[in-house]
């Protein structure tokens, strides 16, 4: 009985030997993890723990006499051998491993540098190709954001360029007749005044269009729709452009149906149809008309049509852009900002309609918006 107790004793005192060990393993191992500068050696140092704590183990059972010493050698052998293979097999398996962490990190360093074109291209199934997945994919989304950054730097100069070019001229006539009025040089003080207040008129178009844009492209522009007679919205703008066309020798006609309504705000497509009788005005012959037509269908639609020399392939595919004008002179007397057109093209985008500009002979632009619904009454029965 005392002997079994014993026993029982050496057993309890030996399993709690081997949980400290093993505890204190753990612990070491944790210490080590990421604290080496290589993975490789973390892993031997971890494989080589286990070895240490098998060693130590039985080295305790035969301290215990639990082990007797004729089996403790061939045990520490076995343990020894099995650290040598461990450690050659760690050193291999983990060859590859290392490789692709030494190719993640190159590649984040040459995407450090500034060149996105570098892929990691890990092909493995692990973490590892995880990582050198999203890696390849965070640089292509990098790549696309260069582009668009560079493609706004170009559109911010060109804006620029464009703002200074289309205010030097006005700003530089209004210089040079304040200073004829001040020296009491001008020969006709009232003309003089009325070509000042065309060009200030010009600065307040250039600074309104400017805003409207900037509210169009931010998506801060509220529009009150309801049902609007177009007919009476290209009616309104041919009475008001008339003045302008008799000037340049040009007849303005208006084609249309009684009554075409659709779902808008009068303001912004009166807006829209002044800019389009406007531009086609400017570049139409003298003698010529401009034909104002009105189409009611299911998608009712408007055009505009000039006899001019009409829109090149090369204008027509930028037309719509920002700061775009067929005289790239920029030459006030043949043209407007060249915000006419990327303003129409934003409002009618805010309706849900469409425009498009169509190959010569002539220059034709077109529109169309939905048409008004009226809302059915309500079936449901009054209780």
């Amino acid at each position: 009985m005392t002997a079994a107790m014993a026993g029982g004793a050496d057993a309890a005192l030996a399993g709690a030997a081997v949980l400290a060990l093993t505890i204190a393993g753990a612990i070491a191992v944790r210490w080590v993890n990421g604290r080496l500068r290589s993975l490789r050696t973390q892993l031997l140092v971890i494989a080589g723990s286990g070895v240490v704590l098998g060693a130590l183990t039985a080295w305790l059972l035969a301290a215990l006499m639990l082990l007797d010493q004729a089996q403790l050698r061939p045990t520490l052998a076995v343990l020894g051998l099995t650290a040598v293979t461990g450690s050659l097999v760690v050193g291999i398996s983990s060859t590859p491993m290392l490789r692709a962490a030494r190719r993640l990190e190159a590649t984040i360093r040459t995407i450090e540098s500034g060149d996105r074109s570098v892929r990691a291209a890990v092909d493995r199934r692990d973490e590892l190709g995880h990582v050198g997945a999203a890696l390849d994919a965070l640089t292509d989304r990098l790549g696309e954001l260069d582009v668009q950054r560079r493609q706004l730097d170009e559109e911010r100069s060109h804006m620029l360029s464009s703002i200074s070019h289309d205010l030097r001229s006005p700003l530089a006539a209004l210089r040079v007749a304040l200073d004829a009025l001040i020296d009491g040089v001008a020969p006709d003080p009232e003309r003089y005044l009325r070509s000042m207040r065309a060009d200030l008129d010009a600065i307040s178009s250039l600074v309104d269009d400017v805003f409207l844009l900037a509210r169009i492209e931010s998506g801060t522009l509220q529009l009150r729709r309801e049902g609007v007679d177009l007919c009476d919205c290209c009616d309104e703008a041919i009475e008001a452009l008339t003045p302008i066309a008799h000037e340049r020798g040009v007849e303005l006609q208006l084609h249309t149906a009684e009554h075409v309504i659709v779902d808008a705000n009068a303001a912004a497509i009166g807006r829209v149809v002044r800019n389009l009788i406007d531009n086609a005005i400017r570049h139409a012959p003298a003698g010529s008309a401009v034909r104002v037509t009105v189409v009611d269908t299911d998608r009712p639609h408007v055009t505009i049509h000039d006899d001019g020399d009409g829109f090149s392939e090369e204008f027509a595919a930028q037309a719509f852009e920002r700061w775009t004008r067929a005289d790239p002179s920029r030459n006030r007397a043949t043209g407007g900002t060249g915000l006419g057109l990327a303003i129409a093209r934003g409002l009618i985008d805010a309706h849900g309609g469409r425009i498009w500009i169509d190959p010569p002979p002539g220059g034709r632009v077109g529109f169309e918006l939905p048409p008004f619904t009226t809302p059915k009454p309500s079936t449901t029965p009054v209780p």
